[in-house]
């Protein structure tokens, strides 16, 4: 698909190793650059990731209509083609900035550094980033974001964890969504739990469905300490 994030075909193969980690060591330079902005402004940064159509965006929706008149919630959406999650969030309560990245798999550093640009982070405390619907590419790119969340939707099937491992292990959270349609998919909570464990043993994992609100509140006090954490620590 892409061509810079090791996912095409390798004709070169050294060669194309080398480049890969030249273009991953600029991309860190650039997150870290991203960080900084984040801290000196207070802001807790989020990057979501997950496969396209595990709610993502659901759960943006229902965060930001709980918690908008608490923190000044802004979101940067990344999609292949289309404005309709920038839309579904600015709906809901919160600014938000859309990235279109036309074949590119994933969102990088230098697509958000760019994206600031449009978000006022001197009026921000809360910064979610949407990455592309994918559970291999956006592994590999550091954006400057303070928590990696991972969304597993039931729907998926409890063994994803083991079969994209680079993903889960990166996680700091894993939210298990659209949990109240488990009784109608084949599911195992605590089969993909442990699978989690195994590839991060201190990785927090969180059960909810964000469009019916079941444990949706664990949810949203995490988000409360971190971004008091954030508030607290940051210089």
């Amino acid at each position: 698909m892409c061509k810079n994030c090791g996912c095409s075909n390798k004709v070169e193969e050294k060669k194309e190793v080398v480049v890969e980690k030249q273009i991953l060591y600029k991309n860190m330079e650039e997150a870290m650059h991203n960080k900084k902005h984040f801290d000196e402004n207070k802001v807790l940064c989020i990057n979501l990731m997950s496969s396209a159509g595990s709610g993502k965006t659901t759960l943006l929706e229902s965060t930001i209509k709980a918690l908008k008149d608490e923190f000044f919630i802004s979101v940067i959406e990344g999609d292949l083609e289309t404005n309709n999650d920038a839309n579904r969030v600015i709906k809901a309560g919160a600014k938000a900035y859309q990235i279109t990245t036309g074949q590119t798999c994933h969102l990088d550093a230098l697509m958000i550094h760019k994206a600031l640009n449009h978000i006022d982070l001197k009026e921000t405390q809360l910064l979610f980033i949407e990455n592309v619907g994918n559970l291999v590419c956006p592994a590999s790119y550091a954006l400057g974001e303070h928590i990696n969340v991972v969304l597993l939707s039931v729907t998926e099937g409890s063994d994803k964890p083991q079969k994209y491992p680079v993903m889960f292990r990166k996680a700091d959270l894993v939210v298990i969504s659209k949990s109240d349609l488990a009784p109608h998919f084949d599911f195992n909570f605590d089969e993909a739990i442990k699978a989690c464990k195994e590839l991060n043993p201190n990785v927090r994992v969180i059960k909810l469905d964000a469009k019916n609100g079941t444990n949706l509140n664990e949810w949203l006090e995490f988000l409360r300490k971190e971004v008091k954490d954030v508030s607290v620590h940051t210089v």
